[in-house]
């Protein structure tokens, strides 16, 4: 029997091309030691397609299942997965809206607060509009963009006058922003896999060292950080956060997989901060490691998202449109 084709998408226009590269690199040699025949196509930061084989409809027609190993806007943020739609091919991963929906952090935390699902108070200022004078919720607060990843544009506000610098920073990145609230708390992480019945992985704590806070450096350079797993938290706060990250993977209509994201007070409170539809993915990646510690090893990790990825396009092709 010939071998399932699984096409990576990697790289991308985003400012995580990089790090998608390295998630591609990653799950090709993966896919390839389970069995599967995998085929890299990347896309440069001009948006140029460089393909193994023929134009891009006419491979996707030929793949079994696409692997969209891309991160941040153009990838993850249900651009892609409706071009992956439109071809009618099998894809790893959240749909159309439930990308759109995680990429974009202020609605993501309305449709939390709509489900009952804790989250950090916020928010949000669209291009045009005044800075705000200061801030409701005191300091230190956390500036970002809305619809970016990897801590891009993100400021640590400690100060009523870095409020404005950070403010401009957040809108070179994006046209609409949020000032959160900043929780006092330990940052956990927890990935989940499955389409209507879906598990969630051991947790795991994020140690920031090389900054008192999860900063790009922390997130990406050697040494930057320390997992700690299972997370130095209640006992009862691992099950809650367990819990709320299956709730809002199902909130979000999400499938296939994702990588929320945490902070849990003292008192054992968990409130969500976000939800990543395709987090990095690296056998060395917090997703993978996490599961890695719940028992499912990275080539089985693949294996089960290409099954999923089979299993959801099977299911959607049945219904009448």
């Amino acid at each position: 029997m010939s071998r399932l084709r699984v096409a990576v998408l990697m790289g991308g226009r985003s400012s995580e091309h990089d790090i998608s590269l390295a998630s591609a690199r990653s799950v090709l040699a993966g896919l390839e030691e389970a069995g599967y025949e995998a085929v890299p196509i990347e896309i440069s930061r001009e948006g140029g397609w460089s393909l193994a084989a023929a134009k891009p409809h006419e491979l996707f027609r030929s793949a079994d299942v696409v692997f969209p190993a891309l991160h941040g806007p153009f990838g993850e943020d249900g651009t892609v997965q409706g071009l992956l739609e439109l071809a009618d091919v099998a894809y790893v991963g959240a749909g159309v809206t439930a990308s759109a929906l995680a990429m974009d952090k202020d609605l993501f935390k309305a449709v939390m607060r709509d489900k009952g699902i804790p989250v950090a108070s916020s928010f949000t200022l669209r291009a045009g509009e005044p800075s705000p004078a200061g801030s409701p919720f005191g300091y230190p607060v956390v500036v970002k963009p809305a619809r970016l990843g990897s801590s891009y544009g993100i400021t640590m506000v400690r100060a009523e006058d870095e409020l404005r610098p950070a403010v401009e920073l957040a809108f070179a990145h994006d046209d609409k922003i949020l000032v959160e609230e900043y929780v006092q708390g330990v940052e956990v992480e927890c990935s989940v896999l499955g389409n209507e019945e879906p598990i969630a992985s051991i947790p795991g704590e994020i140690v920031p060292l090389l900054s008192d806070w999860y900063d790009y450096a922390s997130k990406y350079e050697e040494g930057g950080m320390e997992l700690v797993v299972p997370p130095r938290i209640l006992g009862e706060a691992v099950a809650r956060v367990q819990e709320l990250a299956v709730a809002s993977f199902l909130a979000s209509d999400c499938e296939g997989m994702a990588r929320v994201d945490f902070f849990v007070r003292e008192d054992g409170e968990a409130l969500v901060n976000e939800l990543n539809t395709i987090p990095g993915f690296t056998s060395t990646s917090v997703y993978a490691k996490l599961f890695e510690a719940s028992g499912i090893p990275y080539v089985e990790l693949l294996h089960r998202l290409v099954e999923l990825a089979l299993e959801r396009h099977e299911r959607r092709r049945s219904l009448r449109y």
